[in-house]
């Protein structure tokens, strides 16, 4: 059974920073790629930021210097750095396999107030 688990959410004011865990288990993330991505009520869920297999990143513009994915082969884990947080970076933030996006995570929660 696949299965991965995002963590590392919760509510930050405004220009703090997160650290969001993405762990799978019965995939190995060290040979496919990984993204995440953020929902907000009434838009789709849109990709944020991903890591594919060779360790190439990319980002949406509006995440662009603030945010970094990386990847642990060793703990089988991708991580995304979230700092100088804004509102509108608000949103559920999923894993997901790439690039069939085959497999999501149950999703955690990204609040930032004023």
């Amino acid at each position: 059974q696949v299965q991965l688990v995002e963590s590392g959410g919760g509510l930050v004011q405004t220009g703090g920073s997160l650290r969001l865990s993405c762990a799978a288990s019965g995939i190995r993330f060290s040979v496919i790629g990984v993204g995440w991505f953020r929902q907000t009520p009434g838009k789709q869920r849109d990709l944020v930021a991903s890591i594919a297999s060779d360790d190439r990143t990319t980002y949406v513009d509006s995440v662009k210097g603030r945010f970094a994915i990386s990847r642990d082969n060793a703990k089988n884990t991708v991580y995304l750095q979230m700092n100088s947080l804004r509102p509108e970076d608000t949103g559920i933030y999923y894993c997901a396999t790439l690039p069939r996006r085959s497999y999501w995570g149950q999703g955690t929660q990204v609040t930032v107030s004023v």
